[in-house]
């Protein structure tokens, strides 16, 4: 009888690269982090997901060394440290990148990159050529050689300054990067490099925690998947591919909640007269030749890539911009070009794709945010009636079920959400007829997302003219009536929604021609 054979020693797991175990962190009232672990691999992708206020942006800053946990442990490969500091963070090899990027307008992409910690040579500082070529080798290594090192970051797009991000923490040596929201602004094509971008570095061991609200980006990208939920860490470490979106939106939110749009009212908008009309509008360089009708109780969809002129037609139609051809008209009559006035006195409202830097008023209160744009209703000899401009902000915020139901309460602290929602109700305190939405979930979380699209949809319903601007496909053809698809400042095609599909509409804005 033979022996038996010994079975062979099991390897060991890989040792984590980070561990935070029950960490705690309180703010002045709030609990923000209540216990929270997080487990990071050297070469993952490890997805954080939450709802806006779930506490991704606290746990991240002090992953950063913005602020300090009031209890808890962190170690890093194996080893306890504190981070003190986000010098003492980078030191280690942690960087993070923001969605608002903290990079300086008025330098060039290598004085950003080594910006603090200049390279040096013999112990002398390294400028001039010397600093812009590492600059260049660090974006070589991030496949964007075509930025010029000597190029002031203020000239480059979205995209180009998110690389010049990346480049300073590699310029680092970093061993782990944060990126927060990473997509908000990219077309799909940008997605796509940032991917492939993510794809390089995690080969080379480095670990990517990788924040977004968009479910199928954590599908493609993802490794595993942590969740927090009001402070909470529900779930640690699910497997990003397999665990189904039911799930994970279940654990975000506490309750099952799809991409569920409103229906579409039975009538048929278009047999009303139009109450916005463009005829014609053109600004040379961003787009050209636009006609467009939307009437009363109707949709309209922009569908196109970052760069083909969304964004433009609306704050061209708002009067923000001058066109060079063309006119718009409400109710028939032609507004003055390039005027924001002459807009919103006729009935035109702006909800702006950035809308903590153009559509609110950060440090001002709910109500000074809702009451901006009709402050003259409440002015009685010189004086502003308070009370009155009070009431009224309050009856249109919770006709949006804005929360908290407090107008005193500053805008800052409010949720992405409930910011877009104060936006709105500006508009509709204002009486307008025309609302343009550019952009009007970016960074709202899953669970409010269907709260604004059902916001949308009422709006509509109730007689206004809704023209949507939207990065997400699904999003323009859930919510729209009617579609416009741009492909380099040109309609190719019209179409109702429903007669259209995410592939369909991609396959336009990359290869499509403008219709004759």
């Amino acid at each position: 009888m033979a022996p038996p054979q010994a079975t062979p020693p099991q390897a060991a797991p890989p040792l984590p690269l980070l561990t935070m175990s029950g960490i705690t962190k309180s703010f002045p009232g709030v609990r923000a982090l209540d216990g929270v672990d997080l487990e990071v691999q050297a070469g993952e992708v490890h997805c954080l997901l939450g709802q806006n206020g779930a506490g991704k942006s606290t746990l991240i800053k002090v992953l950063a060394g913005v602020h300090q946990p009031d209890g808890g442990e962190i170690t890093w490969q194996g080893g306890a440290v504190t981070l003190k500091s986000p010098i003492a963070a980078m030191r280690l090899g942690i960087a993070t990148i923001y969605q608002e990027l903290d990079l300086v307008e008025g330098l060039s992409v290598a004085e950003n990159i080594f910006l603090g910690h200049e390279p040096t040579t013999a112990g002398f500082v390294v400028r001039g050529k010397q600093a812009r070529t590492c600059a260049t080798a660090l974006l070589k290594r991030l496949g964007h050689s075509e930025i010029d090192s000597g190029s002031l970051v203020g000239s480059l797009s979205a995209a180009q300054q998110q690389i010049v991000s990346m480049a300073r923490a590699l310029s680092h040596d970093v061993r782990l990067i944060v990126m927060d929201e990473p997509s908000a602004a990219l077309d799909p094509d940008e997605v796509d490099n940032l991917f492939r971008i993510v794809a390089g570095l995690t080969a080379d061991g480095v670990a990517v925690v990788y924040i977004s609200h968009r479910l199928e980006e954590i599908r493609r990208i993802g490794d595993r998947v942590t969740v927090l939920k009001d402070g909470r860490a529900v779930a640690v470490g699910l497997p990003a591919k397999s665990t189904p979106t039911r799930d994970v939106v279940a654990l975000m939110t506490g309750r099952d909640v799809e991409y569920v749009f409103p229906g579409r009212p039975a009538g048929d908008p278009q047999t009303a007269e139009p109450v916005l009309r463009v005829e014609g509008l053109t600004r040379e360089g961003e787009f050209a030749a636009l006609d467009l009708d939307i009437r009363p109780g109707e949709i309209v969809g922009l569908a196109g890539l970052v760069g083909s002129g969304r964004s433009e037609v609306l704050e061209t139609i708002y009067g923000a911009r001058k066109p060079t051809a063309g006119r718009v008209l409400v109710d028939g009559r032609p507004l003055r070009p390039g005027s924001v006035r002459a807009a919103v006195r006729a009935g035109i409202g702006l909800a702006p794709e950035e809308r903590k830097a153009q559509g609110l008023l950060m440090l001002e209160s709910v109500t000074r945010n809702v009451s901006v744009s009709t402050l003259s209703r409440f002015s009685r000899g010189g004086w502003l009636d308070r009370t009155a401009e009070r009431e009224a902000a309050q009856a249109a915020t919770r006709e949006l079920s804005l929360r908290p139901d407090n107008p005193d309460a500053r805008i800052r602290t409010l949720s992405g959400g409930n910011q877009q929602k104060a936006v709105l109700a500006r508009w509709l305190l204002r009486g307008c007829r025309v609302l343009l939405l550019d952009e009007p979930t970016r960074g709202v979380d899953v669970g409010a997302r269907a709260e604004l699209y059902a916001v949308i949809r009422r709006l509509a319903d109730e007689g206004l003219a809704v023209l949507l601007v939207s990065s997400e496909v699904p999003e323009v053809l859930g919510l729209a009536d009617r579609v416009l698809v741009l492909r380099e400042g040109r309609v190719v095609h019209t179409a109702p929604a429903r007669e259209l599909d995410e592939h369909r509409v991609l396959d336009l804005v990359m290869e499509g021609s403008p219709t004759p």
